[in-house]
């Protein structure tokens, strides 16, 4: 028999044939980059020093990272808050159209994600991916407090929508229950009480000023676990929603006075070094070349922050933007956003595309060559073109936004619409002192012409405002804002929050 029958008839032809096949899936498969994506609670956007010329705060990792790639100065969250601005992260859709009208989940809050909804994290398990969470949640587990302390079981966390792993807290860190949990359990009874803002259920061990730490010890640990494997065709992707610098604000003691400034621009700084501490993982496990790194806010910075003791000292935490967390205005959602892909993102660019942090759906259903079904990421817009610097035109329609009272915002180039006479929010004046000194029901502002939204222009720009009013409602009416066959909201949605105002279209 010759040699070469003898190879077919033992299957080695079949080998040949199928190897060059293989090696090239693997390839493919190699060339996804893996996915750092970084978020802080409560950063305002004039807080990163690479943002904000006059901010007196140093930021030198966040910096660097945006010296290596693309700063985004018109990102938008979906909301002013924390809750709602996560699920449109993680599932690309606002979050105004399920059950959470306004405010935010606390930490025995039920799930607020639909167990079979599509997730960032969903969607890249299935394309092979290895996915984490580590951090905040806040978006509801179900935690049974009927039960005995020492056998609590969480149901329903972040291990049921996508993530092979999680380790974190289950909301705020000012939100008991003070412990840490593990995929399903947590790592200590919360057994005993404690106070951090509020009074709860406590792991006897757990201390806030220790939460920061141990999530970037369990991100560095995870990313130098990875390090062979994606190196080897096994991509990963890590969500990492710090707990800082929300409240209670308590930097270590290594980072106590560093700032010159205050305690919370002390939390700032140490939570760049955090980034600087995940970089540097990245870098000695030769995997920073072939991942995407995002760092952004869930929403403005909070008054917690101290602001009169931060501008005295010349430091604006919303930089040239009105208002904080929980309002309308751009203070309170336009937000931090620096992405870093070697050889993909051109390095110290920036874009002034509109984005919205619900964007992060489509954006990586295009990466990894995935078509994303109707019912999932009905509000988001991949922004890939901006990050590869070929985008010819906006690539956004518009972004809609919410405040902490459930008050809607909607942007479409120039113009800014807000459905409420204040703030909506915390910042002064509150709707209904708006309302008490005689200002108009709605705002339009030329966003182009006055940034800080000081000129109300609907009195004189009515069509404008009712185009404005007409395509929000189309948003709603569809349940999308993206092309596509319409879905249906979890619950009806009144734009105008019962408040009685009359808009007259021109």
């Amino acid at each position: 028999m010759k040699r070469r029958d003898f190879l077919k008839m033992a299957g080695v032809g079949v080998m040949a044939t199928a190897l060059p096949r293989l090696v090239e899936a693997a390839e493919a498969k190699a060339k996804l980059p893996n996915i750092v994506y970084i978020l802080f609670d409560d950063l305002g956007y004039g807080d990163v020093k690479c943002l904000n010329p006059e901010g007196k705060i140093a930021t030198p990792h966040m910096d660097k990272l945006a010296s290596e790639g693309m700063i985004f100065t018109d990102m938008h969250s979906g909301s002013s808050v924390c809750s709602p601005s996560r699920y449109g992260l993680l599932t690309g859709r606002y979050c105004w159209r399920t059950r959470l009208q306004q405010s935010v989940l606390f930490g025995y809050d039920k799930p607020l994600i639909d167990p079979q909804r599509m997730t960032v994290a969903s969607l890249l398990k299935k394309k092979g991916y290895a996915t984490a969470c580590m951090g905040k949640w806040h978006l509801g587990m179900d935690i049974h407090v009927d039960e005995d302390p020492a056998n609590i079981k969480v149901e329903r966390g972040p291990t049921t929508v996508g993530f092979d792993y999680y380790f974190g807290i289950s909301a705020s860190l000012d939100m008991p229950p003070f412990a840490f949990i593990e995929n399903d359990h947590f790592t200590q009874a919360p057994t005993a009480k404690k106070t951090w803002v509020r009074e709860g259920a406590a792991a006897p061990d757990f201390e806030a000023i220790d939460v920061l730490p141990e999530i970037i010890r369990k991100a560095v640990a995870y990313i130098d676990a990875r390090g062979s494997e994606a190196k080897g065709g096994a991509p990963f992707f890590l969500y990492l929603p710090f707990s800082s610098p929300h409240t209670p604000i308590l930097p270590t003691p290594q980072w106590q006075g560093k700032s010159g400034l205050n305690p919370y621009a002390d939390f700032v700084m140490q939570t760049d070094a955090g980034v600087g501490e995940v970089m540097a993982a990245l870098e000695r496990n030769g995997l920073a070349e072939n991942t995407l790194v995002i760092v952004t806010s869930d929403n403005g910075c909070s008054p917690e922050a101290d602001f009169e003791t931060l501008k005295k000292h010349g430091h604006n935490p919303s930089y040239i933007f009105r208002g904080y967390k929980a309002d309308i205005w751009d203070g309170g959602h336009r937000i931090p956003f620096i992405a870093r892909w070697p050889g993909k993102i051109k390095a110290g660019t920036k874009s002034d595309q509109l984005t919205c942090l619900t964007d992060l759906m489509a954006t990586c259903a295009e990466m990894v060559g995935e078509k994303l079904p109707g019912n999932a990421g009905e509000d988001s817009v991949s922004i890939l073109p901006a990050l590869l610097g070929s985008a010819k035109g906006p690539l956004r329609e518009a972004v809609v936004s919410h405040s902490i009272q459930g008050k809607f915002s909607i942007r479409q180039g120039k113009w800014k619409l807000e459905l409420c006479p204040g703030s909506g929010g915390w910042s002064a004046p509150s709707d209904t002192k708006a309302i008490e000194e005689g200002l108009a029901s709605i705002q339009l502002y030329d966003m182009s012409a006055d940034i800080g939204e000081r000129q109300n222009l609907q009195a004189e720009q009515t069509e404008v405002a009712a185009k404005l009013v007409k395509l929000l409602e189309k948003y709603v009416t569809d349940g999308r804002s993206t092309s596509g066959t319409p879905q249906k909201n979890d619950v009806e949605i009144d734009i105008w929050k019962g408040s009685g105002i009359s808009f007259h279209r021109a």
